[in-house]
C-alpha cells in the first residue's frame, strides 16, 4: 500500500511549506484549511497529520464515491459521485480530509515531501 509518511527522526519546524503545497497544487490557493496534510500543535511540539489510508472514509460513504485503487491501495474520491456530504470527513480519525464542494484526501502524490526543507515526509509502500 502507497502512503504518505513522516520520518519520526526529523523534527518538523512547523514552516507549512507541505500545507502550502498541497493545498496551492490542488486549489490554486495558499489555505491551510484545504490541504490534506496537517501540521497541529502536541505539547509545544509541531506534529504532521497524514493520511493514514485506512479507509474509513470510503466505509462511511453512502454514495460508493470512495473506492481503493487496487495497484497502490490508495483511497480515492470520485468527484463527479461525490454529493459534498461531509460523512467522510467527519469519519476520517486523523482529520486530514476537507470538504468543498466535494471531499477531498491525500493520494500520496509526494507533492508535499517534495516541498519539505526538511526532508521529513515521503511516499512509502507499506
Amino acid at each position: 500500500m502507497k502512503k504518505l509518511v513522516a520520518n519520526k527522526q526529523i523534527r518538523c519546524m512547523a514552516c507549512l511549506s507541505c500545507v502550502r503545497a498541497c493545498s496551492e497544487a490542488f486549489y490554486k490557493v495558499f489555505d491551510p484549511v484545504k490541504s490534506c496534510i496537517q501540521i497541529v500543535d502536541n505539547k509545544g511540539e509541531a506534529k504532521v497529520k497524514t493520511c493514514i489510508q485506512c479507509g474509513k472514509c470510503m466505509r462511511t460513504c453512502t454514495h460508493g464515491a470512495i473506492t481503493q485503487n487496487p495497484k497502490t491501495g490508495v483511497y480515492m474520491i470520485n468527484k463527479k459521485l461525490c454529493v459534498g456530504c461531509g460523512d467522510c470527513v467527519k469519519a476520517c480519525p486523523m482529520q486530514v480530509m476537507t470538504l468543498g464542494d466535494v471531499a477531498t484526501k491525500c493520494i500520496a502524490c509526494g507533492i508535499c515531501a517534495k516541498a519539505c526543507p526538511m526532508e521529513l515526509l515521503g511516499v512509502e509502500e507499506k
